[in-house]
């Protein structure tokens, strides 16, 4: 997957250099086709980013055999009234593009549609949307009925219920008006299941949604899997949390969605709220899409979305409002981690609102590594701490690769000292922080009292955070930049709203340039 390479290339120098003009490469987003509409996602083509922002947008039509079904200013777009098993071929026309960038149209992309879906609805199965009856048998029913390529429906009404198990090719849709609740009895969520929490493999109660076998060795065992809907998923929130801390423990709480090693999979237009702890938490997966959600959580450790030593995610046109992390890219922790050493790589983050949390986070178990991650086009509010990557020193391993561009954040932060999770033994060597671009940025809402830009890196030899470039940011009033034990970082551009440069307190570093 080409995301950090469509953004910048790297010379053999490690500088940023401005990445050739080209057409926009157009793809269908992972487990989004069905049999009546499908979307489509694409890069910004290189020439864009000041037109963009003009009244001439939008800056894309969309074709649909020729024929133009939409226009739209983003870098996504859902197809829909589409007939089943149809072939079609879709485009994207750039319109507006600046002079710098010479990219018309896509070749034209083929889909054929799925077959009409059979749905299933959980009431013919005996569950009762009355907020009150207990329907985890009902629903699991229907879901193990489910026929391949089918539909589970939750109609309109609060359908209360204990974990439940998804499985391959098949779509769990809440409708408008339909909600999933979950009970707060912690015996509704056992037995207990094997997965992943803080970076380490153990068992815990399960999900309210559950999806796949836990297998860090293997490939996919759930796949084609759909979530969605115009409905809600509902938590047992804290006081589920709460019961489960008492009887077991703080890493024994559930998710309210947890997939493992699964495949093609779409989360759609939901709103997913009150998790016992994490909200939607995917592990050793592929080709993962969420789109259009709403996540919302208050509860302790309530992180909104974490893939997890897992690879191709697609996160656009979601907001988050979250009492943890708002997005946590992890990769398991040391030192099992380090001995897994499954990645998490290709992901890329766009069209997000980010209204509360602690931030867009890569880390902090990244043991695994994390390489090839694209944040652009998002707005964040005043998180904690902004766009942030982190690690403790014990972790290991790197992340590199990393893109962050078009934005509006109130801070960005590179994280090396944490006085939190940090009870495993050591890897063997400080992690890597690497190759990162931060371009086109509005941080002028940022709080001038405290440093905007932190940069921090480690003080094992040849562990410095390095090879970083800044570009055309725009800071408030009174900005300092802070950079401690870091080498080759370049800031171009980087001003206040006056225009004048920020205040740099650069510490136990060589060749930073400002």
């Amino acid at each position: 997957m080409m995301l950090a390479t469509l953004s910048m290339c790297l010379s053999e120098s490690g500088a940023a250099d401005p990445a050739p003009s080209r057409r926009p490469e157009l793809k269908l987003a992972p487990g989004t086709l069905r049999s009546n509409e499908a979307t489509i996602i694409w890069d910004r083509p290189n020439g864009l980013d000041e037109s963009r922002k003009s009244a001439r947008a939008p800056h894309y039509v969309i074709f649909c055999d020729g024929k133009a079904v939409g226009k739209t200013a983003k870098t996504h777009f859902t197809l829909r009234n589409l007939a089943p098993s149809t072939k079609y071929a879709v485009a994207v026309e750039v319109a507006n593009a600046s002079a710098e960038s010479s990219a018309s149209a896509t070749q034209p992309f083929e889909i054929t549609t799925a077959a009409k879906e059979t749905t299933l609805s959980i009431d013919a199965y005996g569950a009762k949307g009355d907020g009150q009856t207990l329907n985890t048998k009902a629903i699991q029913a229907a879901i193990d009925a489910c026929p391949k390529n089918g539909v589970v429906l939750v109609p309109r009404g609060s359908y209360l219920t204990g974990a439940l198990f998804l499985k391959s090719d098949m779509t769990l849709q809440i409708e408008e008006g339909g909600s999933l609740v979950g009970s707060t009895e912690p015996s509704d969520y056992e037995p207990f299941i094997k997965n992943r929490f803080e970076g380490w493999e153990m068992e815990t109660y399960a999900s309210l949604l559950n999806a796949g076998t836990l297998d860090h060795a293997g490939p996919p065992n759930v796949q084609n899997l759909s979530i969605r809907g115009k409905g809600r998923i509902t938590g047992g929130g804290r006081a589920l949390g709460d019961a489960m801390i008492k009887r077991h423990g703080m890493r024994s709480r559930g998710r309210l969605i947890c997939l493992m090693n699964c495949r093609n999979v779409e989360l759609q237009g939901l709103i997913l709220e009150n998790p016992p702890c994490w909200t939607l938490h995917y592990i050793y997966s592929d080709n993962v899409t969420c789109h259009d959600l709403t996540i919302q959580s208050t509860v302790l450790n309530g992180d909104g979305l974490d893939p997890d030593s897992s690879t191709n995610s697609y996160i656009f046109n979601c907001s988050f409002d979250t009492g943890d992390d708002c997005i946590a890219i992890k990769s398991g922790k040391n030192p099992e981690g380090n001995i897994i050493n499954r990645p998490t790589e290709h992901v890329r983050i766009f069209d997000c609102t980010f209204v509360k949390g602690h931030g867009i986070s890569i880390g902090s178990e990244m043991s695994g590594g994390v390489r090839d991650v694209t944040v652009e086009d998002c707005v964040a509010g005043n998180l904690m701490h902004g766009m942030q990557i982190k690690a403790t020193k014990d972790r290991g391993n790197v992340v590199e690769g990393v893109v962050v561009r078009d934005c509006e954040l109130q801070k960005i932060s590179i994280l090396t000292e944490l006085n939190y999770n940090n009870d495993g033994a050591p890897a063997p060597a400080a992690p890597h922080f690497r190759n990162f671009v931060f371009s086109n940025i509005d941080l002028t809402k940022a709080d001038p009292a405290k440093p905007v830009i932190i940069v921090n890196g480690y003080s094992e030899a040849g562990h410095r955070t390095t090879n970083l470039a800044f570009e055309n940011i725009t800071l408030p009033a009174g900005a300092v930049v802070r950079v401690d034990q870091a080498e080759d970082v370049r800031f171009s551009n980087v001003t206040t709203v006056s225009g004048e440069k920020p205040k740099y307190d650069v510490t136990r570093s060589e060749d930073i340039q400002f």
